[in-house]
């Protein structure tokens, strides 16, 4: 037996939601099987294609997922750099945090995996179809060694950035720039992360470009963070592109600086503490 989901300091609205989404008509509901060989195990997750894009499995995550499942830490593959580099260690789990995980597959799958200890967050309107696939697969991660958290981001909300309180080794991410107003939010937050650590941190995004916009992002990217291919998947399913991954590292010396007369407040002293306001653990 597994313990089920506790829903800690969650406003009762959400809990309502988390009941109420169990309540969708059976003809929305898709299921997806993933098959992870490098631990004989396999994921299921639910998606409500009709309730928008983040309740919806994309191929940039399927494609993170792949090579989570291909990595292996005695053999050269597209993720050793970035595992080398995570600062883990081998006397405790890893420790990820995903940023807009949609269904929470990538969080599932890198926590069941890698046995380590991901906090996958988004929007407090998806929280509830995530925290149910969490806990579907509950007994899987139990299995593998493996934790989840369930917390509310909002791109560029430095009180949620801060309400974690967590470190980190390595930040993932897939299909996240499809807006372009969110690309601030998005860059500000991987500044808050990334270059206020004292340790080498990577952002490692999955992305399956559709719009010339979308240079933009990459453009401004560029100035604070070192950008680096490791990965291409050939197009499929007719489309003209493959999925991309990408590897972020803050540029040295690109690190946020005070306002001048402003006190530096405890999280700019102490860049372990993180984000979010809410927290769900099982």
């Amino acid at each position: 037996m597994f313990q089920p989901l506790v829903l800690r300091d969650v406003p009762s609205e959400i809990q309502e939601d988390c009941a109420e989404s169990q309540q969708f008509q059976s003809q929305e509901i898709q299921q997806q099987i993933y098959n992870l060989l490098s631990i004989n195990s396999t994921i299921v997750i639910r998606q409500f294609p009709s309730q928008g894009l983040s309740f919806q499995l994309w191929p940039a995550a399927t494609t993170l997922v792949t090579l989570l499942d291909r990595h292996h830490p005695r053999i050269t593959t597209p993720l050793s750099a970035v595992f080398n580099g995570s600062g883990a260690t081998q006397h405790r789990p890893i420790r990820i945090l995903e940023l807009g995980s949609g269904t929470g597959v990538v969080g599932i799958a890198a926590a069941a995996i890698l046995g380590g200890n991901v906090t996958v967050t988004d929007l407090p309107h998806v929280l509830p179809n995530i925290l149910f696939n969490v806990n579907a697969n509950a007994e899987m991660l139990k299995h593998h060694g493996g934790a989840v958290e369930v917390a509310a981001l909002s791109w560029g909300d430095t009180h949620n950035m801060e309400a974690i309180g967590r470190e980190i080794d390595l930040i993932m991410g897939s299909d996240l720039v499809y807006h372009d107003h969110l690309y601030e939010p998005l860059l500000e937050t991987l500044k808050f992360f990334l270059s206020r650590s004292e340790k080498r941190i990577v952002f490692l995004m999955a992305h399956e470009k559709r719009w010339k916009k979308e240079s933009a992002f990459f453009k401004k990217a560029k100035k604070s963070f070192d950008v680096e291919i490791i990965h291409n998947d050939e197009p499929s399913n007719g489309s003209r592109v493959g999925v991309v991954v990408y590897q972020f590292v803050g540029k040295f010396g690109a690190k946020l600086k005070p306002e001048i007369g402003r006190p530096l407040t405890m999280y700019e002293f102490e860049p372990s503490l993180i984000l979010a306001n809410m927290v769900f653990n099982y």
